[in-house]
């Protein structure tokens, strides 16, 4: 289970965006690295990944056929419905950018966030460019992660380095 805490008073919330529940490393990484990396400093962290009621396995594991496609679209409105509501609370992103292009989900909530007025950070440990020489990612997700008011890191440690600049900024 991941080091994830709900908001409490004087905790600065964390909404972690990136594509870390898709597999087995990613899933590691994030519960026995970075969510706790950032609970030490302090940050409660909302994980979008965080299935509680067993809700994604349990429709995945439908047989095949009507039921399961509508199951499956109900599950990705609450889905849905759930991640706005935890970046709603969220007093900042921290958006995992790594892999040869950014996860398309995540560059969602990074321009959600960023429409919202929510300040992300986004890391990206990779070191493959993106659009050209200038750009470490693509320049829309580096361009909304800018105006938000966040910065692109290269190190975990930048990342909730920036984040407590985040957090004294918005104090």
């Amino acid at each position: 289970m991941p080091n994830v805490r709900g908001p409490g008073a004087g905790v600065s919330t964390v909404y972690v965006a990136s594509p870390l529940g898709f597999n087995e490393p990613g899933r590691h990484w994030a519960a026995e690295v970075l969510h706790p990396a950032l609970a030490a400093a302090g940050w409660a962290v909302l994980d979008p990944w965080v299935d509680e009621a067993g809700a994604v396995a349990a429709t995945l594991a439908l047989p095949p056929g009507p039921a399961r496609l509508e199951a499956l679209a109900g599950m990705s409105r609450t889905i849905g419905a759930r991640n706005r509501r935890l970046l709603a609370e969220a007093r900042a992103v921290l958006a995992v950018l790594d892999g040869p292009d950014v996860d398309s989900g995540t560059a969602a909530e990074i321009g959600w966030a960023a429409a919202s007025g929510v300040p992300v950070i986004g890391l990206r440990t990779d070191f493959r460019l993106a659009d050209h020489e200038a750009a470490r990612v693509n320049l829309q997700v580096e361009d909304f992660i800018v105006v938000s008011g966040g910065m692109l890191v290269s190190s975990l440690d930048a990342a909730v380095a920036a984040l407590q600049v985040l957090a004294a900024r918005l104090a």
